[in-house]
């Protein structure tokens, strides 16, 4: 048996996002005892559509000890209580998914099992949203800090950011390569895969230099140009649940409009697919996702300028792709990190999420230089059930619509979904139960949004919501809608907690 001996050299090809978030998490993990290069080149450039997240982001800046402030001021960013949802449900409605929790809990059954309960009653005044910590904030355009209080009605609420992802880029770029992390410019032609066991060699540059390593990191984008173009790791195609496949995207001016700087993304449901809306500090994040059998690029191109806020500040640009993952995410001694790893079109913010958690899952499980098998096939079973997972909740939006307006949406209406979602559904829509495994990404509040915004409602309410007849429900639940009304009129504003605490510094020219 082979020595074990810890890697002493880790290449990532591809720079982008998930280049320099694997650089730096990876530089911060292992020290100086392992060199790290990076391959990148400028002439290939970057998709750079990710500047919407999930909480969950917080915790990976954390871990590598980044200001938040500093990191805000300089990715040009704001702050996200969740995604307002326009006309997906039915054209005419909309919804919000928080990140934060559904009222507060002031019994032993969950606060949304009585809200079920007085709804199917008609017993409450207005959605759940109106249960919201996030939502009552974002309508009002305020934000601050979750209180560490769990007494508080402050506390029940949770926050990711926007951010210009280019800027983020760089950022960590800076970080990385303090931290000893090297970076090296051009674009890679061939790749030497080793006569014996296939564990790829070195990657051959354009000017021939060749850059050998132990371990191998593809950031390559949808290319995929070691995992699959050398290694053939193979794709799983999802399309025919998740049919979108273009985005057209372009940045706007941001507009002045009095709550035009909301502290939220919106996703509105369009008859060939959604468009989002992402305001930065210095613009807005805009792009249509579409479905090429439905509408053609050009006609997506002219429907996304003809409902921008401000002028648009560039040309659009398409971004065509096919959505789905790897069938092996680590193979040989190679692992592929965000585009590369597959797609996940952007309706929830969970692009850099993926990244993220490809990152620290391969630290956890990183190899020496006996290149476990054990280890691979570890990482491959966790990654695609978090790929399968998410891919459920992204179903979830286009199966639950009720429109049928387009042939879109009577595609969607008519497809049949994965068991495992459709199960989820049955217990939802029959008795207002949850089931979901322990290691979802979006918990029980994300699920009630989506259900409840789109018109699946049960049938009955949890049973033991109806034998707690003792719980003076409708006082707490008034108690609750004054609280969250009066910490909200103490908030500032989105924009003026920005302009104290991280406001960027003005762009040159």
């Amino acid at each position: 048996m082979a020595e074990a001996t810890p890697l002493k050299n880790i290449v990532i090809v591809g720079g982008g996002s998930a280049g320099w978030m694997a650089a730096a998490a990876l530089a911060d993990a292992v020290g100086r005892d392992c060199h790290i290069t990076l391959i990148e080149s400028v002439a290939i450039g970057t998709v750079g559509v990710g500047e919407a997240t999930i909480p969950a982001i917080r915790t990976f800046n954390r871990r590598l000890g980044i200001d938040e402030a500093t990191f805000v001021r300089a990715t040009q960013g704001s702050f996200k209580l969740g995604i307002e949802f326009v006309d997906w449900g039915r054209r005419g409605h909309s919804y919000f998914h928080p990140f934060g929790q559904y009222g507060a809990e002031f019994d032993q059954v969950p606060f949304y099992h009585h809200w079920m309960r007085e709804h199917l009653a008609g017993r409450t005044a207005g959605p759940i949203d109106d249960f919201s910590m996030c939502w009552a904030m974002a309508k009002a355009g305020k934000f601050t800090h979750p209180s560490p209080d769990r007494r508080m009605i402050q506390s029940t609420f949770d926050y990711a950011y926007h951010f210009d992802a280019g800027l983020y880029a760089a950022f960590l770029r800076q970080f990385a390569e303090a931290r000893g992390v090297t970076r090296v410019e051009g674009r890679v032609v061939d790749v030497t895969l080793h006569g014996n066991n296939g564990f790829i060699e070195a990657v051959t540059l354009e000017n021939g230099m060749a850059v050998t390593g132990e371990f191998f990191i593809d950031c390559s984008g949808f290319r995929g140009l070691l995992i699959e173009e050398a290694l053939e790791a193979g794709y799983d195609n999802w399309q025919h649940w998740l049919p979108c496949d273009r985005a057209v995207a372009v940045p706007s001016e941001r507009g002045s409009a009095k709550g035009a700087f909301t502290p939220y993304t919106r996703s509105t449901a369009k008859a060939a697919g959604w468009q989002w809306r992402i305001p930065l500090q210095h613009r807005t994040g805009n792009g249509y996702v579409h479905c090429s059998e439905f509408i053609s690029e050009d006609e997506a191109s002219a429907e996304l300028l003809s409902t921008l806020d401000g002028d648009p500040l560039t040309d659009p640009r398409t971004l065509r792709f096919i959505t789905g993952k790897r069938r092996e995410f680590w193979k040989r001694n190679c692992v592929a990190i965000g585009l590369s790893a597959g797609f996940m079109e952007p309706l929830e913010s969970t692009s850099l999420h993926l990244i993220q958690y490809g990152i620290l899952r391969l630290i956890a499980l990183l190899p020496d230089s006996t290149m476990s098998p054990l280890l691979s096939r570890e990482y491959n079973a966790q990654t695609t059930g978090e790929y399968e997972r998410i891919r459920d909740f992204l179903i979830l939006h286009y199966k639950a619509s009720e429109r049928d307006d387009s042939e879109l949406w009577r595609y969607c209406a008519a497809m049949p979904i994965p068991d495992s979602l459709q199960y989820k559904i049955d217990h939802f829509r029959n008795h207002g139960m949850l089931v979901s495994d322990e290691r979802e990404l979006f918990t029980n509040p994300s699920w009630i949004a989506v259900y409840l915004g789109q018109g699946i409602v049960p049938a009955n309410a949890p049973a033991l919501a109806s034998m707690r007849t003792q719980v003076p429900v409708a006082d707490r639940m008034a108690a609750i809608r004054k609280a969250m009304d009066e910490a909200v009129s103490a908030m500032q504003s989105h924009a003026d907690f920005i302009a104290r605490h991280c406001a960027a510094p003005p762009i040159a020219g």
